[in-house]
């Protein structure tokens, strides 16, 4: 395996570990500075100022400042998303620090943080079993107030401890007046997009609020189109001076044509890079993947007269998928164009959830102190039934362009043959109790019990499986001056596995330990934050892609090591000025030493900043700049490899009146042709240039 090559930019966290301690205590722009940024409260439909929170209880269902919490977390805002209209989960994630998207075909893709996939997902602090290990369509963001992505295992807060990251995913709720807002925007390749959200007041203790998204268009890629809705409604308010109930109903549906299923073949059988066109793809006309996903919940939560709170929450997942599918296999010869052949698919699968999750929290007296608990416990169950059924033409030989020029017709695909389901059910209990042992010194412990029983079948071969475990949590922050605190935190991991081996069994849990040492500083009176981390993460059993069984990927289990370090800033700079910058560098190695997961990137640079002039105030300008280290990935002797690359957008907006905005925003500037990922050995490059052009009313 060749050594990692180090990209252009390198980076030195010596330098910028001084950066944030010198900030800390600097009042630069301080006379210059708007009124702080409040705690985020759900207010209608009005944009949030800016690019920081004060809060967050995504890393440990107490209520802390981010300077609180020990471990890194990053919150994208509406007021981000909205600004370069991050309108996909993966768009808003591909913008976080340390956070990779594998967009190994048009409507599947895998995240990364530090190293390792992301399988902890929450919504409002509610976790969500992850029981696969890839995201199916197109998912949208329109949903949400924000999104927090809390960087290193966090077992304590979901049911196991996946030492890469959580994310939150916070939704829009009712607000006390009424909001409304509607937003049309028009993009290349015909894309059009429609946004409504409207929060009303129902009576003097009830509210609603409605989102719908309608979102359509072509695509840079031969032959794709997709056709996503988006709706969600929110009806919340008081039972009771003590109680209050949330019901909720929100539904996505992702439905492309066009769509690959697998991707471009990377090399020719020679081991040689293949060259294909930007706008090349795998898809026919014929082949679609539509991905549903249809979520109830209702919450009640209680205040109790000692000043504890309670909350239950229930909630009902179904999510219908149906592909329909031409996948290439084979390695092409680059003189005669022979070595691809054909596999033609038609799979539905049905997936049911049912979860509840219960927690109290509070606090409680001990030697002179108040301290501060959370504890609580969730059961899910989820079931997933699918079948599947091959062409009778797979094997056909696909030669020259007949891959790629969307000209392989449809076959007439059998009853189904292969059937297969399998039912994972989840239980955990936590506690955390955050111990006040002096003014500036607070020491946060926790355990998380979790089991796992899995019992279904795949292809003929049992996916049985059951494991427990309890990993316990520690972090203690000291907080150095008023605006900068250092912290530890040490985790263990537990995480039961989607994977397969060879024999098509699932791979045993992932299990180790994950430590993190870190500075933060809330600077400007909480306009902004700032942050420093270094990392090392041990794991057992980790899963490492080794090959192909027809199209389903096995793997082997390794043990595995990353480390790095983070460096983040988001919030305010001066008066009419946000921005936000992220800066990480990891090392991934395997059983030998040797560099693994070579695929993601080592090194990235994200940034995003917007600025209002004092001359003329209706105009805001912005921009957006990532910088990736260079990928590379192996098979059969040959190496794939993409360089390091620099992607710029552009954003402005202009406020024609105080209630109307016209946008515009730039992607790619600079026409960058490159990889989505590398993580098979088949991909398909991003999009080239694009743009969009936005008009906003809000009432």
């Amino acid at each position: 395996m060749p050594q990692y090559c180090p990209s252009r930019f390198p980076l030195r966290p010596l330098a910028l570990a001084c950066s944030l301690l010198v900030a800390s205590s600097a009042p630069a722009f301080a006379d210059d500075l708007d009124e702080p940024i409040p705690t985020v409260t759900v207010t209608g439909a009005a944009d949030k100022p800016g690019y920081t929170v004060r809060d967050s209880s995504s890393a440990t269902r107490l209520d802390l400042s981010l300077r609180e919490t020990p471990q890194s977390v990053t919150v994208v805002t509406r007021a981000k998303m909205d600004d370069f209209k991050l309108n996909s989960v993966s768009d808003m994630l591909a913008s976080t620090p340390g956070v990779s998207v594998e967009s190994v075909e048009t409507d599947r893709v895998y995240y990364t943080a530090r190293g390792f996939d992301i399988t902890n997902f929450q919504y409002d602090g509610v976790g969500v079993p992850f029981v696969f290990g890839n995201v199916t369509g197109n998912f949208d963001t329109a949903l949400y107030e924000q999104v927090d992505i809390v960087r290193g295992a966090n077992g304590l807060m979901s049911s196991t401890g996946n030492p890469s990251a959580t994310v939150n995913f916070v939704r829009k709720r009712p607000g006390k007046e009424l909001a409304a807002s509607s937003t049309l925007t028009l993009g290349s390749w015909g894309n059009k997009r429609l946004d409504v959200d409207v929060s009303t007041p129902l009576s003097e203790n009830w509210a609603a609020r409605f989102v719908l998204a309608r979102d359509q268009g072509d695509s840079w890629l031969d032959r794709y189109h997709l056709n996503k809705t988006v709706a969600s409604a929110i009806v919340e308010g008081k039972l009771t001076r003590d109680d209050k109930l949330a019901l909720g109903y929100t539904y996505q549906k992702s439905a492309a044509t066009g769509a690959m299923y697998g991707a471009l073949p990377l090399y020719f059988s020679d081991g040689s890079p293949t060259n294909y066109a930007g706008s090349a793809s795998t898809g026919t006309d014929w082949a679609f993947s539509n991905a549903e996903v249809h979520s109830g919940f209702a919450e009640w939560t209680h205040a109790f007269a000692n000043g504890w709170s309670g909350k239950v929450t229930a909630t009902y997942n179904v999510a219908p998928s149906r592909w329909q599918m031409l996948f290439v296999s084979g390695t092409q010869d680059r003189v005669t164009g022979l070595g691809l052949s054909s596999y033609t698919s038609l799979y539905n699968s049905d997936f049911k959830q049912k979860m509840v999750d219960a927690q109290v929290s509070g606090k409680f007296a001990l030697a002179g102190r108040s301290h501060d608990v959370s504890l609580g416990g969730a059961w899910a169950d989820s079931r997933i039934s699918s079948n599947s059924s091959t062409g009778a033409d797979t094997g056909t030989a696909l030669p020259g362009n007949a891959a790629v020029d969307g000209s392989y017709p449809k076959p007439d695909f059998p009853a189904a043959a292969d059937n297969g389901g399998y039912n994972d059910k989840r239980k955990n209990a936590y506690v955390a109790v955050r111990w006040n042992l002096a003014d500036d010194v607070k020491l946060l412990t926790g355990a998380n019990h979790a089991k796992v029983d899995t019992a279904g079948s795949s292809y003929g071969v049992s996916s049985y499986r059951a494991a427990s475990k309890t990993t316990p949590y520690v972090g203690l922050v000291y907080t150095m001056n008023p605006v900068l605190s250092a912290y530890g935190s040490y985790t263990s991991i537990f995480n039961p596995q989607s994977e397969i081996d060879v024999t098509r069994h699932t791979l045993a849990p992932v299990e180790g330990k994950t430590y993190e040492l870190g500075l933060k500083s809330e600077l400007f009176g909480g306009k902004a934050n700032l942050s420093g981390a270094i990392f090392k993460t041990k794991q057992s059993n980790a899963a490492q892609l080794i090959g192909y069984l027809g199209v389903d990927a096995y793997y082997k289990g390794i043990e595995a090591q990353s480390q790095g370090f983070e460096i983040e800033f988001a919030g305010q700079l001066a008066r009419n000025w946000q921005a936000s910058i992220g800066v990480s560098q990891l090392s991934v190695t395997g059983d030998d030493g040797a560099a693994a997961r070579t695929f993601i990137p080592r090194k990235t640079i994200k940034t995003a900043t917007t600025y209002r002039f004092d001359a003329l105030p209706q105009l805001k300008v912005g921009a957006a700049i990532n910088l990736q280290s260079k990928i590379y990935t192996q098979e059969n002797g040959a190496t794939i490899t993409q360089g390091g690359y620099t992607t710029v957008g552009l954003m402005a907006q202009y406020d024609i009146t105080p209630k109307l905005t016209l946008a515009a925003n730039v992607n790619n500037v600079t026409d960058k042709r490159y990889l989505k990922s590398l993580l098979w050995t088949q991909g398909y490059y991003a999009a080239p240039r694009n743009a969009s052009v936005s008009l906003n009313w809000k009432y």
